[in-house]
């Protein structure tokens, strides 16, 4: 019977238990999991199946610490997470990780499927898998124990599922009422909230609407592409098959716009236009102008200036493609005795595309060289952290100068000589500006008379391009004024003269150097009068010791003088008479006779 009665108590206790915690209600912060595991799991590199294995250990650890095993090493038994067994949020997390993962297989396979088309049937599978775990975890979420923040977030997250699901089935009514919705909850939650924790809504809210206006395009929305353009240009478009949907869509929309295209005018030359990848470059190039007008912030700038010089190299190098044949052409044309001299149409496209992508390269770089003038304006706050110097506004002004060279020699524009005049007129502003941030950085380590020197140069550079501009006003409209130059360089003489007779540390700092390069010792500047401190020290340079050698005349050599006038005395009787006694005294001497 005691036994009976202690088993009833533990019973009540535990049923207890169970009551108290389903009382409490539940609550999971959906999206911010979600974004806090992508981050930190490989999707800030896109590494979907790195995010994958992430989701199935996660998975693993969960089912291990609620106990929801999955049958044994043996024999695989299905389980479900049912409303009945919600005794803990975990439970609602243990569903959010399945359709992570099956979400994060679906968009690897995504990425492969470029490459490997069959694969394209395991991503339907896999979102619709997902899709199931999304619907799952809202049914869950319907249960009174969970708290209306939870439900909400379930709602939209399911919505956004689903709606992925549709898209990729083509079926785009479905697809734009699913993010409608999923959308929809979102800007209720960021209502509902601190601005701190509304952002997170809003940024999920701006993944959406890109797809939200490509769904409506596809249904019939003519006025969509404007904004997806936009949305593509200004903020870089969605992210994962979005991005990639987005540049689809614009390029078959500019490829529509090509096939009416047919020629250029540029420099009062009509040139036909044949090569497709070149219509849609030069249909856009409007486009990205405007985007890089309108841009808010220097980072979209630069960032909208490199899609554009990307888009400029691919397409030279389709038309260098087509010019190589051209060429050849050319070459069988001359050897018939055919007029060659007439640069070709497609060389003279050639030489326009160059020009954008040159002229593209100016405007860049003139635009980080304002970014960096402003910043170098501003006061310095932290003084461990390296701000911005004259010599980096050398460097893009260098950049700026080489390609104007280039541009100055574009095959077909030799003889046009108001395009030179043109290219001569900016690369003198621009030298002018370089001139003047190499004199700021010497001015920066005082050297005084070397910087007045340079701006002087500016100076004269200024008034050169104020003289030839008179004829070339519709020139300066793109250059910076050199009007604002000429005032600042003037302020900055001024400047640099008062600080020049201001500053006298640099001239104590000058005689010991030159004491230190100066070996000479007192004897020999005695009329030079300067202050050595060497000269109370232990070693004093008084005198050169050992001192040089010097030339002395020699002593003469008298009998060598006296050689001249000593007779020699005869050597006739030493020398030996040769051919005396003939044949005899040849024997004589063989035999030792004669000696």
């Amino acid at each position: 019977m005691a036994a009976e009665q202690q088993n009833e108590l533990k019973t009540q206790q535990m049923e207890e238990n169970k009551e108290k915690s389903i009382d409490e209600s539940l609550g999971l912060e959906i999206l911010q999991i979600i974004k806090d595991s992508q981050q930190q799991h490989g999707l800030r590199h896109g590494d979907y199946q790195r995010y994958r294995g992430y989701c199935s250990r996660r998975l693993r650890r969960l089912r291990k610490t609620l106990g929801f095993k999955m049958g044994n090493r043996h024999k695989f038994t299905g389980k479900k997470v049912t409303v009945e067994l919600l005794s803990d949020n975990r439970h609602l997390l243990l569903v959010l990780m399945e359709a992570e993962r099956a979400w994060s297989y679906a968009m690897q396979l995504k990425q492969e499927s470029n490459t490997e088309p069959r694969k394209r049937f395991h991503l339907l599978a896999r979102l619709r898998k997902a899709a199931k775990h999304g619907e799952q975890l809202e049914k869950l979420c319907e249960s009174s124990h969970v708290d209306a923040k939870t439900k909400l977030e379930a709602q939209a997250y399911t919505a956004y599922l689903n709606g992925m699901v549709q898209f990729e089935l083509q079926e785009w009514k479905s697809a734009m009422e699913a993010f409608n919705k999923c959308k929809t909850i979102y800007e209720k939650l960021a209502s509902a909230f601190t601005e701190e924790q509304a952002v997170l809504y809003h940024q999920r809210v701006e993944e959406i609407s890109p797809n939200i206006r490509y769904c409506a395009y596809n249904i019939g929305d003519q006025n969509a592409i404007n904004d997806l353009m936009q949305m593509r240009l200004s903020a870089g478009g969605g992210g994962g098959m979005m991005a990639e949907k987005l540049e689809a869509l614009i390029t078959q929309t500019r490829a529509k716009q090509a096939a009416v295209m047919s020629e250029v005018e540029w420099r009062g030359r009509i040139v036909p236009v044949k090569i497709d990848k070149a219509r849609i470059f030069l249909l856009g190039l409007a486009d990205n102008e405007a985007a890089i007008m309108q841009a808010d912030n220097e980072e979209t700038k630069e960032r909208l200036y490199e899609s554009l010089l990307a888009e400029c190299r691919d397409t030279i190098q389709a038309v260098r493609e087509e010019l190589r044949t051209d060429v050849q052409k050319q070459r069988e044309r001359a050897a018939d005795g055919a007029d060659s001299g007439k640069v070709s149409n497609l060389q003279y496209l050639h030489s326009y595309l160059t020009y954008i992508k040159l002229w593209t390269v100016v405007r860049r770089n003139e635009s980080m060289a304002h970014a960096l003038q402003a910043k170098l304006k501003e006061p310095q706050t932290d003084e461990n952290k390296r701000g911005p110097r004259p010599q980096d506004l050398i460097r893009l002004y260098d950049i700026i100068l080489q390609s104007l060279s280039e541009l100055s020699s574009l095959q077909g524009l030799e003889e046009d000589h108001t395009f030179q005049k043109e290219v001569a007129l900016k690369t003198l502003v621009y030298k002018a500006y370089r001139c003047f941030y190499i004199a700021q950085s010497y001015v920066l380590v005082k050297k005084w008379s070397e910087a007045l020197v340079l701006y002087e140069r500016v100076l004269k550079y200024t008034r050169e391009v104020q003289s030839k501009a008179k004829s070339l006003n519709n020139s300066l409209k793109d250059l910076p004024d050199v009007q604002e130059l000429i005032a600042e360089v003037n302020a900055e003489k001024y400047s640099l003269q008062a600080a020049a007779i201001l500053d006298t540390d640099d001239v104590a700092e000058v005689p010991p150097q030159q004491q230190i390069k100066d070996t000479m010792p007192l004897s020999d500047r005695l009329d030079n009068f300067r202050l050595d401190p060497t000269l109370l020290s232990k070693q004093p340079n008084l005198v050169q010791f050992p001192p040089d050698f010097q030339p002395i005349p020699c002593k003469p050599l008298f009998f060598d003088l006296a050689l001249n006038h000593v007779a020699f005395p005869p050597l006739d009787d030493k020398v030996e008479q040769k051919g005396k006694g003939g044949i005899t005294g040849y024997f004589k001497g063989f035999f030792g006779f004669g000696s």
